[in-house]
């Protein structure tokens, strides 16, 4: 994470003159490492992921910025030598003593490194400043596990410290979707049951596990990608339109979304619910091995690949919508995208062509690879006969502004600015594990998944779940 994202992150906003001249960044690891060592590791990220390497000059610049402290995550001691070193950090480098502590580390050592963070006194920032942590996914495994992980940080830092990141909260395309929605007239007539048919979420990656075995065998689809980015997208969708842009009405308004959200009966799971596990197949032209083949993995595993879920929201704008949500892993295609399907027009005018004979309106929101958004819309093709067909509206980021800024890059600004806007509360994570928690449950006692082969877009199964009424995935198309 920290080479991929960090780093890199850092280093664009610096080179964008959005960091202060005197930031430092103090790295922490129990492998033992010096300055200038560590330094290299950071050159070499940057080397290998930006488009664009720095030169020489840049690089050092840059990282002359940069320090490494060993540290073992349960000694008492390797905390109070931290803070002796941030404290001569920022004597040195004349910063105001406010302090980010970005916790890149497995889940199972939150609640250890924030207990000693507090009790070395790092909850608080040095020279009077202030004192933020970054807390990656998941937080919690299930509702109870959260509930309790809430508690214990909050022994140590209070709400408006705490930074629960989700990437794709930074990514430009999602935060698109809201000044979509509510900064153009003509969306928010439309934005309802009255028109809209079913909206479809899709996370889907082309990859399989690689060498994260250890992680997805706990995790599962369903905790990795649901209760995070997919219920996030799904709130960033079908939410009501807070009152200001500003972090605690926007997240009051997605808190409000999930407790519309109709619960998952655990008696009647699979009309609502699908699950899989990707077996061997061709991806690319190139035939990949079964989940059960991978290394680190159980051959006797249970553990899904794959979810699909048809949520039902519960009020007046969205009653009678569903919402169809999926996600896995080894799909046909590497793709996330949101696609507002609207209802087909009631009455043709055009003789003999039928109403049922038209494409329905749809509105597709592209977020990766290809962000961007795109609108058909039925036209008359040219010549004497009457004859319509479906034409697409189409806008591509990378076309008009440029290829996107890193997620992280925004979301490291918004948290050392002290704007939460983009970070989740508390209170929505504890909604959405006590949405899946059931789900969870029923699928640990329910044996295998059923397979799916890779390079397909899952079980079909998640096909009926949309044919039931009448609905089919979109693909990608």
């Amino acid at each position: 994470m920290a080479e991929r994202k960090l780093f890199p992150s850092l280093f664009n906003l610096r080179s964008g003159g959005f960091l202060p001249p005197e930031f430092f960044a103090l790295g922490t690891g129990r492998t033992d490492l010096t300055d200038e060592a560590f330094r290299l590791h950071v050159a070499e990220a940057l080397k290998s992921i930006l488009k664009s390497p720095p030169s020489p000059a840049e690089a050092a610049s840059f990282l002359a910025h940069f320090y490494y402290q060993r540290l073992d995550y349960g000694d008492p001691e390797g905390y109070r030598r931290l803070a002796a070193r941030l404290d001569d950090l920022e004597t040195r480098h004349r910063t105001r003593g406010n302090r980010l502590h970005y916790l890149s580390i497995p889940p199972s050592l939150y609640e250890t490194v924030v207990e000693r963070l507090g009790a070395a006194g790092l909850s608080r920032g040095g020279r009077g400043g202030w004192a933020r942590v970054i807390v990656e996914k998941p937080f919690g495994r299930d509702a109870s596990s959260a509930r309790v992980l809430s508690g214990k940080v909050w022994k140590v830092f209070n709400e408006d410290q705490i930074y629960r990141i989700d990437h794709y909260l930074g990514k430009e395309t999602v935060q698109n979707i809201l000044v979509l929605r509510f900064a153009n007239i003509f969306f928010e007539p439309v934005w309802n049951r009255n028109y809209v048919d079913h909206v479809e979420i899709t996370v889907a990656e082309d990859i399989g596990i690689g060498h994260r075995a250890g992680y997805y065998e706990e995790a599962g689809v369903l905790r990795d990608m649901f209760q995070n980015h997919l219920f996030q997208l799904l709130c960033i969708t079908a939410m009501e339109a807070p009152s200001g842009f500003e972090a605690d009405r926007v997240r009051d308004e997605k808190s409000k979304l999930l407790r519309a959200v109709r619960p998952f009966e655990a008696d009647r799971l699979e009309s609502v619910a699908v699950r899989g596990q990707y077996g061997r197949g061709d991806v690319a032209g190139v035939l990949q091995r079964a989940y059960l083949e991978e290394p680190g993995v159980s051959a006797r595993s249970t553990t899904e690949t794959f979810a699909a879920l048809k949520v039902s929201i519960d009020n007046w704008r969205w009653e009678g919508v569903p919402f169809y949500l999926r996600s896995g892993k080894r799909l046909a295609q590497r793709l996330t995208e949101i696609v507002v399907q609207f209802k087909r027009i009631p009455h043709l005018m055009f003789h003999p062509l039928r109403a049922e004979d038209l494409s329905a309106n749809r509105l597709v929101l592209r977020i990766q690879p290809e962000e961007g958004l795109s609108l058909t819309v039925e036209t008359k093709r040219p010549g004497p006969a009457l004859s319509l067909g479906t034409v697409g509206m189409d806008f591509s980021y990378e076309h008009v502004f440029g290829e996107s800024p890193e997620a992280y890059e925004r979301l490291f600004l918004d948290a050392m600015a002290g704007d939460q806007t983009l970070f989740t509360r508390s209170d929505w994570v504890d909604l959405s594990w006590s949405l899946l928690t059931p789900v969870l449950e029923r699928w640990g006692d329910a044996g295998p998944p059923p397979l799916y082969a890779s390079g397909t877009w899952g079980p079909p199964e998640a096909d009926r779940l949309l044919a039931a009424q009448g609905h089919r995935w979109s693909n990608g198309k």
